[in-house]
């Protein structure tokens, strides 16, 4: 029997304040990422960041951005939902599962020992690329099953789908530039969410636009 939890029901609110403590928990856990420098590395700011203290700390603030934004579109699509099943709670649980990795995966990027190396940015990458793919198919899921407060038309639906695979592939791209240029041109590619994102997100909500604008001249 498919048990739907209302989102004015205890069970909803419950599952909102559960995600985000693990959203939470996987920000706080980022620290462990940053070792504690040598005391002769605090003897001048250029030893200090010779001790590779600061690409942990780039490392600790870009995956610090990932998962807050990660938490941000998650807080916005369960904001959408009018209930959740056990589908939906389980994939959602996927999704922060991905995010409960991302400490682990930045730890490799960010070790000293490890630095420039291509291996290590080919898990944080592919890490990223999961989360976003199961976030989206969290969505999908809410739509099929008829839980979402505010559906769209299929065309935004598609936009939206070409928005979230460009940002899947600049991750999934920066694997092969990370061995064949190296790690630092790898994370360097993912900058290209800052233009590629910001187009094909302005694209995508300009067809949910034009979707949704003859249907509120009927009503």
């Amino acid at each position: 029997m498919r048990r739907v939890f209302d989102r004015e029901g205890v069970e909803f609110g419950r599952g909102l304040s559960f995600f985000d403590a693990i959203f939470g928990f996987a920000i706080t856990v980022l620290v462990v990422s940053i070792d504690p420098p040598e005391a002769k590395a605090w003897t001048s700011l250029t030893a200090l960041l010779e001790s590779g203290l600061g690409n942990q700390l780039t490392c600790f603030a870009i995956s610090f951005v990932v998962i807050a934004v990660f938490w941000r579109s998650n807080t916005q699509l369960l904001g959408r939902f009018r209930a959740m099943d056990q589908a939906l709670i389980t994939s959602n649980l996927v999704t922060v599962a991905f995010v409960v990795l991302l400490p682990f995966s930045t730890q490799g990027i960010s070790d000293p020992a490890l630095y420039g190396m291509p291996l290590p940015t080919a898990p944080y990458a592919v890490n990223v690329a999961l989360a976003i793919l199961s976030q989206s198919i969290t969505a999908e899921i809410a739509r099929a099953r008829g839980l979402l407060i505010d559906d769209i038309p299929p065309s935004a639906w598609w936009a939206a789908r070409i928005d979230l695979l460009a940002k899947i592939g600049i991750f999934l791209l920066s694997v092969p530039i990370a061995f064949v240029f190296g790690s630092h041109w790898a994370q360097l590619s993912w900058l290209l969410l800052i233009v590629v994102g910001r187009v094909t997100g302005r694209w995508s909500e300009r067809v949910a636009q034009r979707a949704v604008a003859p249907d509120a001249e009927r009503t």
